[in-house]
């Protein structure tokens, strides 16, 4: 798609504004090649009345019918024949049902491409060594997870001499190990090498709450980072807030807010949102973000709190064009941030129960018939 390797090498990475045109040919390509090669995405827009050619402008590219994360966890649906497949990846799961999404070649480059210009816009990604503290998964063949995955992926942005995971695979299934990684807190506390945390928020929370009940505090080495990723998933009972967070890493691990990163995705979305030095996840040109009605599903004004819709080209195997995840959230204009990036931030409020994620498609599942259902179920078992 020829608008979306343009789209890829945009000069700025933030000009949204500027990237609109571009943008919207990219959006109104993707729809016509998911329209003429995917007969169950075919359907929905059918069902819908909306037509590829119909994305002509930004407020025509709002009304492609978006599908719910909630569609991705109960059918699997693509646009290429499976010889095409070169990765699958998973979503970690709601209620034992998980989101399977299939990348080719060029959807991976894709990915590739976009998460490269955002880290290094960023200046994750350095050559100088040090050692990881995931709090993630330990790295397993079984365990297809976007999340293990990116984990991983990160400890590759500046050369690992140590990983060691919260996360540990033993007898079947996964456990949290945190006085092992309060050990390694403490042993790498002592290197000159710098660490850096990456994972979960939750339990790096629940680590530093160990050290502070334990009279424990180091003072990591200089350039240290921790990085969060993931959410608090079941945990979202015990999340704090970002200033809470933040002085319990400076007072425990001697880390400033400087160097505390936060990361926003999902494997239906697999776009790459760094939060800037004030803490606010700013849309890249690679995407668009649309606030909807709760009850209508109708665009909201900037500063309104509703259904957060996530929009990008960059991906053919599967239709990604526009999905609304089980996020609350506001976008706000940028300009009210202070950090000089000027595209909109969005604001994740919180998170809607699933059921209540009820798609202006009446459900995308109810336009295919149940022949062409049972092919996309069976098609996702094989």
């Amino acid at each position: 798609m020829r608008s979306v390797r343009h789209l890829l090498n945009y000069k700025d990475i933030y000009d949204t504004e500027g990237s609109e045109k571009l943008f919207v040919d990219s959006m109104r390509e993707n729809c016509k090649f998911q329209y003429d090669n995917c007969e169950d995405y075919k359907k929905i827009l059918d069902g819908m009345n909306f037509s590829p050619d119909s994305v002509t402008d930004i407020d025509s590219v709002y009304k492609i019918p978006f599908l719910p994360t909630l569609f991705f966890k109960t059918h699997r649906i693509s646009s290429m024949k499976n010889s095409k497949f070169l990765y699958k990846a998973t979503s970690s799961g709601t209620g034992g049902k998980f989101s399977e999404i299939s990348f080719d070649i060029g959807s991976l480059w894709s990915a590739m491409i976009m998460s490269l210009r955002v880290l290094k816009y960023w200046k994750i990604i350095s050559p100088v060594p040090c050692n990881y503290i995931v709090f993630g998964y330990q790295p397993k063949k079984q365990n297809r997870t976007a999340v293990s995955k990116t984990a991983f992926l990160t400890t590759l942005l500046a050369p690992a001499l140590h990983r060691t995971y919260a996360l540990k695979f033993n007898d079947g299934k996964y456990e949290p190990d945190l006085e092992a990684v309060l050990k390694a807190v403490q042993k790498y506390s002592k290197k000159k090498v710098p660490v850096r945390f990456m994972g979960f928020p939750s339990y790096t929370f629940f680590v530093m709450q160990m050290m502070e009940e334990r009279g424990i505090s180091v003072k990591l080495p200089k350039n240290s980072k921790i990085m969060l990723a993931g959410g608090w998933k079941q945990f979202y009972k015990e999340a704090v807030e970002k200033n809470v967070f933040y002085k319990l890493a400076k007072d425990t691990l001697g880390v400033e807010e400087e160097n505390i990163v936060e990361y926003y995705g999902a494997v239906e979305h697999p776009i790459l949102y760094t939060d800037c030095p004030n803490h606010h996840f700013h849309v890249p040109v690679f995407s668009r973000v649309v606030i909807r009605d709760v009850n209508t599903f109708e665009p909201l004004p900037n500063g309104s709190i509703g259904l957060v819709n996530l929009i990008t080209p960059l991906f053919k195997a599967t239709p990604l064009l526009s999905v609304m995840p089980d996020d609350l959230g506001i976008l706000h204009d940028g300009c009210k941030c202070g950090c000089g990036i000027n595209s909109p931030y969005l604001e994740i409020i919180g998170r809607v129960g699933l059921k209540d994620i009820k798609t202006c498609a009446a459900g995308a599942a109810d336009l295919l018939d149940k022949s062409t259902l049972n092919k996309v179920i069976e098609g996702g078992n094989k």
